[in-house]
């Protein structure tokens, strides 16, 4: 155990604490304040066989995967954001090279806890519809109050590794915006290993609001280090380089970009412009053309959220963030917008960017939380309402596959995981999934993992369990279908315009249910369509998860530059 002050080293000192077969979990999420400066130290160590225990696994796993260093993964995710499937991941999967279990994430939580309170385990409750339990045979199931309930057993970990913001000389750690689940790993590992910003005169840490602090003597260790989460975030000091890291992701190997070089003076002052600057934000106008499929979807999704909505996104959802923002922009202004997995909660509707929301959502949300609390507070209480999830299977009584498909050869093609899918399937009152694209080798008879269903659909279970009443629907770039309580089976209720039931029919894998009353959905006016362009999304970012593949590279090329343009003009203003 730490004592009441953490020793302050050099970078190379504190790496050097990392030791070979080390349980390892890495703070952060996403591409928010990931220690990468500090997992790069680590490399350069060269301790062999960590076994890698994170909620998200993501760039910090590839770079220790590509260094030889993984020796076994527990993890509920792991992708690159914007830039898609991680390639080593994917590759130590698929070859079998690396043991991998994947975890929902309330066991995964559930587990960290119960090694924080020094227990053997901790109930929560089971993603009933999916198959994710059966992946980790160490999960067992008792019946209680006639509820089954799944007990997840501890998981220790030897090492956390933090990026934060500052730290005072006494050693107490601070964390500005979305905490992740960074408070659970520092009272979960036997050594917290954090570098900062900065080290600040102990008091100085009063001043800021809305922060979250690791107490000095929860803390091994901290190293000095500027820059340390580059290209990454660390706000207030500066966002995320989406240019950096494309330009990071598409060479040979991981090299980590300069920290201290000239492109950085951009995300430094990128995360110093106000909210009411963003808030101006326009895109060039485009009255002329005429509404895009991923226009179309978006919208009608948008018409989902009303006044009393809950909705979460999580950081990987362009076409969620911008729906909810576009309802709470037009007619559903009370409605309630957690990111970053509710670590902002209730955000104001600005417009979306890759270079400006963490910051902004982070000034306008109300509160900051961690994935603690979006599990067991939100979630598990059933408080969030909707929260959209994109898929890439999706079967005929409304199953999720985000884990692997099958290859005829006996092989898979693994995806990034369920995240907390499972999780809310059955927790949310509304379970939205989405298709950007719908084919038959999407929307199939059967998903070969069912990694997210609605398990529980019976109304009158659903209110046993403590459980909101609501559908579960399907949207597609062609149709939007609900799943039938009376069939168990999705059936279509809507066309988009200028689609044909054949043409659904001859995109889907199974003979297609059709409602008695099949609407067709309005096209959308134009001034909601202003609105969805040139404020709500000005750089499209919706289109990232629309394009074909062989276009997707040029799109985010564009993406990246129009997010670029639109930032620095606001530093001319």
């Amino acid at each position: 155990m730490p004592g009441n002050r953490p020793d302050v080293l050099s970078l190379a000192d504190l790496a050097r604490r990392v030791r070979p077969g080390d349980r390892i979990a890495i703070g952060g999420h996403h591409f928010a304040r990931l220690p990468l400066a500090l997992i790069e130290a680590v490399i350069a160590e060269r301790p062999k066989d960590l076994h890698v225990i994170s909620w998200g696994g993501g760039l910090p796993l590839e770079m220790l995967l590509e260094a030889g260093l993984v020796g076994a993964i527990d993890h509920c995710f792991t992708s690159l954001d914007i830039f898609g499937l991680a390639p080593r991941f994917r590759a130590a999967a698929e070859a079998g090279a690396i043991p991998v279990r994947d975890w929902t994430a309330l066991a995964m939580i559930q587990g960290y806890q119960a090694a924080a309170r020094n227990l053997p385990s901790l109930p929560f409750q089971p993603p009933d519809g999916s198959d994710m339990l059966g992946l980790v045979p160490e999960i067992e199931t008792v019946q209680q109050a006639g509820r089954t309930l799944g007990l997840a057993p501890a998981l220790p970990l030897d090492v956390a590794l933090i990026h934060a913001p500052r730290a005072d000389r006494s050693g107490n750690v601070q964390i500005i915006g979305a905490r992740a689940l960074d408070a659970t790993l520092a009272s979960t590992a036997d050594r917290v290993l954090v570098t900062v910003e900065e080290i600040v005169p102990d008091g100085a840490l009063s001043g800021d609001g809305r922060q979250t602090i690791l107490h000095r003597n929860q803390i091994d260790a901290i190293a000095e280090v500027q820059g340390g989460a580059y290209p990454a975030s660390c706000l207030p000091f500066y966002v995320t380089d989406y240019a950096a890291l494309r330009a990071m992701l598409q060479g040979d190997r991981l090299q980590r970009p300069d920290a201290n070089g000239s492109s950085t003076a951009y995300v430094r002052r990128a995360a110093s412009v106000p909210v009411s600057k963003a808030t101006k934000i326009r895109a060039p106008a485009n009255e002329a053309a005429a509404p895009a499929p991923d226009e179309r979807l978006v919208i009608r999704i948008a018409q989902e959220f009303d006044n009393h909505s809950f909705a979460s996104a999580g950081a990987v959802s362009p076409v969620a963030n911008i729906a909810y923002r576009l309802a709470k922009r037009t007619h559903a202004p009370d409605m309630i917008i957690a990111t970053l997995t509710c670590g902002h909660i209730d955000i104001a509707p600005t417009p979306l960017t890759l270079s400006l929301s963490e910051p902004i959502d982070c000034q306008t949300a109300v509160a900051h939380r961690g994935g603690e609390d979006t599990y067991f507070e939100f979630y598990q209480a059933g408080m969030v309402s909707h929260e959209i999830v994109g898929a890439a299977q999706v079967d005929r009584h409304g199953r999720v596959n985000t884990l692997r498909i099958d290859r005829p050869d006996g092989g898979f093609i693994r995806l990034p995981g369920q995240g907390g899918m499972a999780d809310v399937a059955n927790m949310h009152q509304t379970f939205i999934i989405y298709l950007p694209r719908q084919t038959a080798r999407a929307l199939v008879d059967r998903v070969d993992f069912i990694s997210a269903a609605r398990g529980v659909i019976d109304p009158a279970e659903r209110e046993r369990l403590g459980y909101r009443q609501g559908p579960v629907k399907l949207f597609t770039n062609l149709c939007v279908m609900e799943l039938s309580p009376d069939t168990g089976e999705l059936q279509v209720t809507e066309l988009l315009p200028h689609v044909t039931r054949d043409h659904v029919q001859q995109n889907a894998g199974f003979p297609v249910r059709f409602a008695d009353t099949v609407a067709t959905i309005e096209e959308p006016d134009a001034e909601i369509l202003r609105i969805l362009r040139e404020e709500i999304d000005p750089i499209g970012l919706r289109r990232l998860e629309f394009a074909p593949a062989r276009e997707r590279d040029a799109l985010l090329d564009e993406v990246i530059q129009a997010d670029r343009a639109i930032t620095e003009a606001l530093f001319e203003e």
